[in-house]
């Protein structure tokens, strides 16, 4: 298995991608380039190992470009420890900011469930949305 080359149909289907994505991934310079056999291109079993590396990066929110970034974005002897590392604490960063943003959507879909108001500006939802920073930030 060791030498074994792949299709990318191959691939695809072991990586539970198709084959667009794989050509994708290629050209956004995420994946290997493979050898050409005649034409077709023929996968080395790393190229599974990247395929699974990126679809952990991007279940951890990443996006494709900083993907690239902890692919290939480092000097070649940085681990990919430091790497991750150095990626995670950004990322943090901005779910700790999803997060609040999401707790603040929860609130006012909940205070909305008990609103009763036949008019916009008898609506104490509104008053309650106003008085938030982010009701403040848009309304000024």
């Amino acid at each position: 298995m060791a030498n074994s080359k792949f299709t990318i149909g191959e691939v695809a289907r072991r990586a539970g991608v198709r084959t667009s994505t794989l050509r994708f991934y290629e050209d956004a310079g995420l994946l290997t380039p493979p050898e050409r056999v005649s034409g077709s291109r023929r996968y080395d079993p790393d190229a599974l190992r990247q395929l699974r590396a990126i679809q952990m990066a991007q279940d951890a929110g990443f996006t494709l470009s900083e993907i690239k970034t902890l692919l290939h974005g480092f000097d070649e002897g940085t681990p990919a420890s430091a790497r991750w590392r150095e990626l995670a604490q950004r990322k943090l960063v901005e779910v700790e900011q999803l997060i609040a943003k999401a707790q603040g959507m929860k609130r006012l879909l909940e205070a909305g469930l008990s609103c009763d108001c036949l008019t916009p500006d008898e609506c104490s939802l509104l008053a309650t949305w106003e008085s938030t920073s982010e009701g403040r930030d848009r309304v000024s």
